[in-house]
């Protein structure tokens, strides 16, 4: 029993200095290389087409003391997560779509922890490429005007698409469909459209040919299979006319009569030609080439044949005049012509041509004032017109018909017998249509039927037409898309909308407004299309940024059509940076860091980057930080608290430091705040224990086990000795002496470890820390904190210890940093602020132990006298 009795504190007190002597290294990754698919994901490359949920890389490292390591994965703000990580395994896993054509590159910044040190690595990913892109045609529709004379094999249009891939993906062949059957092939290359050799167009065969062309990628590999892509587009050639086709004579064959009573210079007939070539008419040119034997005449521009003497005077009963129509071009050129022979034959009839007549008399020209798009089948009544044959029988019989724009309207009755009432009725309301034409001329003809000589007569018809309101405003796009600073006062212009109506007078007029949930801070001029914010508005770019509305233009019928209004709102810099609610007080252990950290609200950068920078320090020359970081470290010459002291005679090394916060905005603000820096010492040279409360106050749960180790070990010694010692008494027959007797007695009480000094406090931060406490007196004076219960420790035979005590939470006020541009309050203020003296509290703490140690063994002595 008393080798026992000697082995306990020594192998304890061994247990605990193997366990704390170690230092902590930091860990880090293994760099294997870019084709390597684990280590930290240096140059690695990934396919685009690669599968959400795939494993793609295996994070790995290790820590120099055997330590089991943790893995991160972290991506610049705004940046997309493509990635995720097993933190225990490392396996990295996609988990959003990839897309090279997006985004080539991914930054990743990987991270490797032991607990205790984390070391963090951007590296950048490079996405390949996979054939996921159709080819696509650019600059459509495609439409090709080529005159009808243009030679065969001729270049007429070349059609482009485009594929975002690269390689063979990208590259682009050309091909027509129904190639047989079309007159017109394409280069596979380039794209260029040609007519076929010997193939010529035609404009009085086919006006269009539609050309279906197809773009074809050269395929390449998608989720392992290769594929082939393509896309088609119509290409609309339209032939033009070219003069090359010769005038051709309507209403043939042409018959005439000159009656008895026919005055000279009467018109006989009219002869009507047109050009062949219907695209670009030109104007014709009548004359007689023979037959005529000077009795009759032809008018050049009309066509009307005049008989040029008395009936009397004519030798011939019948006259075949041969009539050439000639094409007269802008050059003057009547090369082009053709031929149509007019029969007229002399009668002595008395035979009359049918003649329109007004209200007022014979009249051969009408007009009318109608209001645009009337109702088809409507009849026009303002034209008051009446056609008569004073002949009677079937040579009183025509026809009447109207010639001009075809489709718009038809004459009735078309065959007359004598005399009727000439009615004229919409057939294409469509086509009447003031925007397109205010004036429509058309000619009313009157030919006779059954009569050899087919006299005629021709009347204008002049239709003017008024506007109605039949169309509707137009913007000038489906959508505007406007930006606008946030610190843009009320009654900021913003985007001017444009809508027009083609309507004439006050239809022509458009009034504008918006509306939709997007519109309050917004208003708009009713006349110009103005936007601007409300004179009250205010626009903040952390609230909203993005606003949508309708806009609305209306002319005075209320017809309107509708626009979207998008309005990005612009950040401005206009928060400080706030630091967070850890800056008040902190313990820096001589070469680590401390850190600080503040967050500016603002919505874009540079505006909510923040810079760090010591304003004040007391004494000064004795820190530095990290701009951009927020790392407070001593400078590089202060290596131990023995030149801290030849700095300061302040011996509890507690440290007020000005900080500033500056946000890299312009103008810039800034914020400044005061820093309490505890500077502490590591402690292994001045006892184990304290050494172990110095490593472990980040890493509660590696202190836990070390601790509740040793606490079994402590407490299986402990019943080992009361069993040893109660089997001893029990076999024992003799009256122990008095003084022997006093001293078992006080075994209980002296030989009872006591296990409160270990008690947890809810750590301020992230890891759980722990303090070492003697009991519930020295609780209350050193530490000031009278709400933590000590069990009493009862005088019977020693018992497992309890579970750690979890300290109460105080319902502590909220504190406030001062700083210069304003107060910082912090999101959590049930915290437990830090004690000044650090330091000198573990010195006492390791003695206190110490102190333990020897009243035990003094007492577990004693007893066994």
């Amino acid at each position: 029993m008393k080798h026992v009795r000697h082995f306990a504190p020594s192998f304890f007190l061994s247990l605990v200095h193997v366990c704390l002597v170690q230092a902590n290294y930091a860990p880090y990754f293994f760099d294997n290389g870019a084709r390597s698919t684990n280590g930290n994901m240096a140059l690695f490359s990934l396919s685009e087409d690669t599968p959400v949920g795939t494993h793609v890389y295996t994070l790995n490292g290790t820590d120099p003391e055997g330590d089991p390591v943790t893995y991160g994965l972290a991506y610049e703000a705004g940046s997309r997560r493509y990635f995720a990580v097993d933190k225990n395994l490392g396996n990295v896993t996609l988990v959003e779509e990839l897309d090279r054509e997006k985004e080539d590159e991914i930054e990743v910044i990987v991270s490797i922890s032991d607990g205790l040190s984390t070391v963090s690595e951007k590296v950048r990913l490079l996405i390949m490429d996979a054939n996921d892109e159709s080819p696509e045609f650019i600059n459509t529709p495609y439409i090709v005007h080529v005159p009808e004379n243009t030679p065969s094999g001729s270049s007429i249009f070349k059609v482009e698409a485009v594929d975002k891939d690269t390689g063979s993906g990208g590259s682009i062949t050309y091909f027509l469909q129904n190639i047989h059957a079309n007159k017109f092939t394409i280069d596979r290359h380039s794209g260029v459209l040609r007519i076929k050799t010997g193939v010529i167009l035609d404009y009085e065969k086919s006006r269009t040919h539609f050309v279906v062309a197809i773009a074809k990628d050269g395929g390449g590999k998608l989720r392992g299979d290769n594929k082939v892509f393509s896309a088609t587009t119509t290409v609309t050639v339209n032939v033009e006319d070219v003069q090359d086709t010769p005038p051709m004579f309507i209403g043939t064959p042409y018959y005439g009569y000159v009656y008895e009573d026919t005055l000279a210079g009467s018109e006989v007939l009219t002869v009507v030609a047109l050009d062949g070539d219907r695209g670009k008419p030109n104007s014709i040119h009548y004359c007689i080439v023979n037959g005529d034997e000077g009795s009759f005449e032809i008018s050049n521009t009309s066509g009307a044949i005049s008989v040029i003497k008395n009936p009397n005077q004519l030798k011939k009963e019948v006259y075949e005049l041969k009539i050439q129509a000639s094409e007269v071009s802008q050059e003057a050129d009547s090369s082009v012509y053709a031929f149509a022979t007019v029969t007229i034959r002399v009668v002595d009839l008395n035979n009359h041509p049918p003649t329109f007549y007004g209200e007022n008399g014979p009249q051969n020209k009408f007009e009318l004032t109608m209001y645009e798009h009337p109702p088809e089948g409507e009849i026009l009544r303002g034209l008051k017109i009446t056609v008569n044959d004073s002949d009677q029988g079937a040579n009183a019989k025509f026809n009447l018909r109207l010639v001009g724009p075809g489709g718009i309207f038809r004459v009735v009755p078309q065959t007359v017998l004598n005399e009727a009432q000439v009615t004229v009725i919409v057939e294409n309301s469509a086509a009447i249509d003031y925007e397109k034409f205010k004036v429509l001329t058309f000619k009313l003809l009157a030919i006779e039927v059954n009569t050899p000589e087919k006299f005629s007569s021709t009347a204008d018809v002049v239709i003017h037409l008024l506007d109605t309101n039949d169309n509707v405003p137009k913007f000038s796009s489906d959508y505007y898309i406007a930006r606008i600073p946030e610190n843009s006062p009320g009654g900021s212009n913003v985007v001017a909308v444009t809508a027009t109506d083609p309507d004439s007078g006050l239809w022509g007029e458009v009034k504008y407004s918006i509306y939709g949930t997007g519109a309050d801070l917004f208003l708009i001029h009713p006349s110009t299309g103005i936007i601007y914010t409300q004179p009250w508005a205010v626009l903040d770019a952390e609230v909203n940024s993005k606003y949508n509305f309708y806009v609305k233009a209306e002319d005075t019928d209320g017809k309107y059509s509708l626009a979207e209004v998008f309005i990005t709102v612009l950040d401005v810099n206009d928060h400080s940076p706030e630091f967070n609610e850890n800056i008040q007080e902190k313990t820096m252990i001589i070469g680590s860091p401390v850190k600080i950290e503040a967050i500016d609200q603002d919505a874009e950068e540079p505006n909510n980057i923040v810079d760090y920078s010591i304003m004040q320090a007391d004494p000064a020359n004795v820190f530095d930080i990290d701009q951009s970081t927020g790392e407070i470290k001593l400078k590089s010459y202060i290596r131990s608290l023995d030149i801290i002291h030849n700095i300061t005679k302040n011996k509890d090394c507690i440290w007020s430091v000005v900080v500033q916060a500056k946000d890299r905005g312009s103008p810039s603000f800034s914020t400044t705040a005061v820093l309490k820096i505890d500077i502490t010492e590591e402690t292994l040279h001045k006892g184990p224990m304290a050494a172990f409360l110095m490593q472990t106050k980040d890493n509660p749960m590696k202190a836990l086990g070390v601790l509740a180790g040793v606490m079994g070990i402590m407490v299986l010694i402990t019943i080992m000795i009361s069993t040893a010692m109660f089997w001893r008494n029990k076999r024992s027959n003799k009256i122990m002496p008095v003084r022997r007797i006093i001293k078992k007695r006080q075994i209980p009480q002296t030989r009872t470890v006591r296990m409160e000094w270990l008690k947890f406090k809810r750590p301020s931060n992230a890891a759980e820390k722990f303090v070492v406490e003697d009991d519930a007196k020295s609780l209350q004076n050193e530490n000031s904190n009278n709400n933590i219960h000590v069990a009493p420790v009862p005088p019977t035979a020693p018992m497992p210890p309890p579970p750690p005590a979890l300290a109460p939470r105080g319902d502590t006020p909220a504190w406030r940093v001062p700083t210069v541009s304003g107060s910082l309050t912090p999101k959590f203020v049930n915290k437990q602020m830090k004690k000044n003296g650090h330091g000198s509290a573990h010195n006492a703490l390791v003695s206190e132990l110490k102190m333990k140690f020897e009243k035990r063994n003094a007492a577990i002595g004693e007893a066994h006298i």
